[in-house]
């Protein structure tokens, strides 16, 4: 019994000693001063701000507030050429002294204050000169934060999206070197109440992981700036502002793919036409319309992207001086058909040709024969006609026209005439050779031209017909009769050198004018 009483009060010696330890490290803890602990932060604010009104400015009535800014850009883009518009991604920062909000405490004692308290104090009423649609961001909780100093100094950052003007200047686009600026300042505060300077420490940052599509961000320039503005009471003001300029590069990489390498080629490929027949009308026409048609559809679709402005572009001095190459190729094929043609300067055929057909005819008029055919007029007055006609390979003779022989035909020999005993086939014509004499006579009729058969023929009364055979003379073979075109012309021969050695010339021209123009910057964040 005695042993279990000893061991309670033990027990309950240690639970008191315990408590008694505990109890005196709490007050320890509790009484130890913290850093930036005050006893009660709520009944400081409140004295901070008991009579405090928000809608005077610091130091009213003495030396202007002083708002020093700095600009923390985080992204950029779109930037639109179609609006001259640029867009921003950044936190904006702005720093004052209110000495009504100055708290005793050590030099690196801070307040992070709640946004509510934004609505409690002084802030500088800024906006942005040249803003279009900036709004602040608010997901998930609006994105601002306000820190007090010791001293009364003010620190107010946002995160906001810009959409400011861009005046644009095109005339040497792609190659072109765009300044954006930024200008803002107080909307309703004059120099005398409110100046504005930029953060000595830092003025404009750029995100190291900033990237933009289509341009490069070269140099940032920032600058004080004050702007005289005349009130409606015709009075002279001036306004305090900060002005910062975004030089952008562009880059021509996309450019040269879609608009400069198809031009160069479809030029390149108008000059197949030089190589081409210029007997081949229709393929060098067709090669020329199609070219041309492509490249007005290239230059159209190389202007969607940008403003109607009134004057050419670079990139609109290269469509047109490609669209004028090949439309020069055009007017040279033109001028080349107009001299192929013969007694132009431009003949066909070889100098022997013309003596190739003379003795042709010759052997014709020596080896032919003719068929005569004379008919008599109620008045007695003879009439002859006669047609060549072929009759076999070897042979070659006139035959009367078809119209003269709807009548009865007779032969001649002598002085006197008789009748056909016999009927004549026309196929007997064309298969028959004279044997004998050279006053042999043979009636022939063309009866397969009529449709008339060999019945026909024995009941032909009329007119006589006779064929009267030339000397017979070995016939010559006749050449082949192979016209030597004369293909190449040397207008397509000299356009082979001149036009490629002109466009090359021109294009040297043009890149270095215009890339000595705009110098090429290398961008600010570089990996």
């Amino acid at each position: 019994m005695l042993l279990h009483l000893f061991a309670a009060g033990v027990v309950l010696f240690v639970f008191a000693h315990m408590d008694a330890s505990l109890t005196i490290s709490l007050t320890k803890i509790v009484s130890q001063p913290q850093k930036n602990n005050h006893k009660n932060i709520s009944n400081l604010l409140d004295n901070l701000l008991r009579g405090y009104d928000n809608s005077i400015r610091p130091d009213f009535g003495g030396a202007p507030a002083v708002v020093e800014v700095d600009i923390m850009v985080r992204s950029m883009g779109p930037i639109s050429e179609v609006d001259m518009t640029y867009s921003m991604d950044c936190y904006f920062r702005q720093s004052w002294v209110d000495k009504r909000l100055a708290f005793p405490g050590d030099d690196k004692d801070t307040l992070a204050l709640s946004i509510s308290m934004l609505a409690r104090i002084w802030k500088p009423d800024t906006y942005f000169y040249n803003g279009k649609q900036s709004y602040l961001h608010t997901i998930t909780t609006p994105n601002k934060f306000v820190r007090l100093y010791k001293n009364g100094r003010v620190l107010y950052s946002s995160r906001l999206t810009i959409k400011a003007g861009c005046p644009m200047n095109l005339e040497d686009f792609p190659m072109d070197i765009q300044r954006c600026p930024l200008k803002f300042g107080s909307f309703g505060y004059t120099s005398r109440d409110v100046l504005y300077r930029w953060n000595s420490a830092r003025q404009v940052a750029i995100a190291e992981d900033m990237k933009l599509s289509q341009f490069d961000l070269i140099a940032t320039p920032a600058g004080n700036h004050t702007d005289t503005i005349i009130n409606s009471d015709k009075k002279t003001a001036e306004y305090s502002m900060l002005l910062v300029s975004f030089h952008l590069q562009r880059h021509m990489g996309n450019f040269l793919i879609q608009v400069y390498g198809p031009c160069v080629l479809l030029v390149v490929l108008s000059w197949v036409s030089f190589w081409l027949n210029r007997e081949a009308t229709a393929d060098r026409v067709s090669l020329g319309i199609t070219t041309v048609l492509t490249m007005t559809f290239l230059g159209l679709e190389a202007r969607t992207d940008l403003p109607k402005v009134p004057y050419p572009t670079a990139l609109d001095f290269f469509v047109f001086l490609s669209f004028a190459f090949i439309f020069a190729t055009i007017i040279q094929f033109a001028v080349v058909h107009y001299f192929t043609k013969y007694g132009s300067g431009e003949c066909y055929f070889s100098s022997d040709l013309s003596s190739d057909s003379s003795s042709d005819e010759e052997d014709w008029n020596q080896e032919g024969r003719r068929i005569i055919t004379e008919a008599t007029n109620g008045q007695g007055d003879v009439t002859r006609r006669y047609q060549n006609y072929s009759c076999g390979e070897s042979q070659l003779i006139e035959v009367i026209p078809l119209s003269a022989c709807s009548i009865p035909m007779a032969t001649s020999s002598g002085g006197g005439s008789r009748r056909s005993s016999q009927p004549w086939s026309p196929l007997q014509c064309l298969g028959r050779r004279t044997a004998g004499n050279d006053d042999e006579h043979v009636p022939v009729v063309p009866t397969m031209a009529l449709g008339l058969g060999p019945s026909s023929v024995s009941s032909i009364s009329g007119p006589r017909m006779s064929i009267q055979q030339g000397p017979r003379i070995h016939r010559r073979r006749r050449k082949k009769r192979t016209p030597r075109f004369n293909s190449v012309s040397k207008i397509d021969r000299a356009s082979r050198v001149v036009f490629p050695l002109l466009f090359l010339t021109i294009n040297l021209f043009y890149w270095y004018s215009y890339l000595s123009r705009t110098e090429r910057i290398q961008p600010l964040n570089v990996s």
